[in-house]
């Protein structure tokens, strides 16, 4: 029988597509309470009780809404694209399951343990606004594309910041493989040894990218309502707007996952004395999320201008700086090598 799923070729595809049921399924299931978590969030700070009705607390609302969008009926407008309009949202999707299948879960837990994998999960994340250009384009309303523009040019802009931020891990490491970025944050410091404390000032500025990445509140600028009703996803419904909605839920799921494991040693456990284990990475990537939803809640909505000037004039230098400082101490091993852990990180 294991030959079978190590040897044959159809074999090998089942075994492959277990796997990815074996990510899917458990992330997709997840995204639903975390979406009830947002939202209880949300209505805590508003003073509101939130989800209460469907389910005990209210925990079973997001499959409600699920069963929901099924059901609608999916409206195309008149003069629209209808393959490119449809393909769209299913591109969106997609692209942001993909960038799971590098993610290390525990020690050995990993769909494709690539060597490159940081190269992998930036193409497949800067090939997601593909996905939101082509709906706001073949929406054929003005609204959407606006909101497209607004999109790209968002994601883009930060997309360069969180990429010499995450150099500067990749110079300490010596490695672009996530597995080999977590075992260099081991050691008996526990989370004092972690990368929080030497990259300390790029955990903020990832933060803060990583919403404006993902279009989150308050940077949700391709999705104002006051000014573009929903943006490039306004003349969705049904099943499409849920491809869409699941896949921006995705992608903030996955940025927190990001945080964790290049930041916050992902499964080590902050005491040396207590087993690592995955519930370490899930518990950090919630924690994550928290502060993702309490930031949408609290803080108010940026202008276009604002978000842009912060991008390009405040974290590009700031990433741009730290990236050669950091080259700098690794070079010459400056505070005990503490930037410089390539025996460890398997370059």
């Amino acid at each position: 029988m294991i030959e079978f799923f190590t040897t044959t070729n159809l074999g090998i595809a089942l075994l492959i597509l277990g796997q990815s049921l074996l990510i899917v399924v458990p992330l997709l299931v997840a995204l639903a309470f975390l979406l009830w978590g947002d939202r209880k969030v949300w209505a805590a700070v508003q003073l509101r009780k939130g989800p209460n009705v469907v389910g005990a607390f209210g925990l079973l609302q997001s499959f409600a809404d699920f069963v929901k969008y099924i059901l609608k009926e999916i409206v195309i407008p008149d003069g629209a694209d209808r393959f490119v309009f449809l393909l769209a949202p299913m591109i969106t999707f997609v692209l942001a399951m993909m960038a799971w299948a590098v993610i290390p879960f525990n020690e050995g837990w990993v769909l494709a343990d690539i060597n490159v994998a940081i190269l992998f999960v930036f193409a497949v994340s800067s090939l997601e606004v593909y996905g939101v250009i082509m709906g706001g384009w073949a929406s054929n309303s003005k609204y959407p594309f606006l909101g497209a523009l607004r999109s790209a040019a968002q994601m883009i802009s930060y997309e360069v910041s969180l990429g010499l931020i995450i150099i500067g891990i990749i110079i300490s490491t010596g490695s672009m493989n996530f597995g080999d970025i977590v075992m260099a944050q081991e050691g008996p410091g526990g989370a004092l040894n972690w990368y929080w404390i030497p990259h300390f000032p790029m955990v903020f500025l990832f933060l803060i990218s990583s919403m404006a990445e993902t279009n989150r509140p308050p940077f949700d600028l391709p999705e104002a309502e006051s000014e573009l009703v929903a943006g490039y996803q306004v003349e969705y419904s049904s099943t499409p707007f849920l491809l869409y909605m699941i896949g921006e839920y995705v992608a903030i799921v996955l940025m927190c996952a990001l945080i964790s494991i290049l930041f916050f040693g992902g499964w080590l456990s902050p005491v040396a004395a207590i087993p690592d284990s995955i519930f370490w990475l899930l518990g950090k990537i919630v924690f994550f999320f928290f502060i993702f939803a309490m930031t949408k809640a609290i803080v108010p909505r940026y202008r276009y201008d604002q978000l842009m000037r912060i991008g390009w004039k405040v974290f590009l230098p700031m990433s741009l700086a730290w990236v050669v400082l950091v080259a700098f101490f690794a070079q010459y091993g400056a505070f005990w090598g503490t930037y410089a852990r390539w025996a460890v990180g398997g370059g």
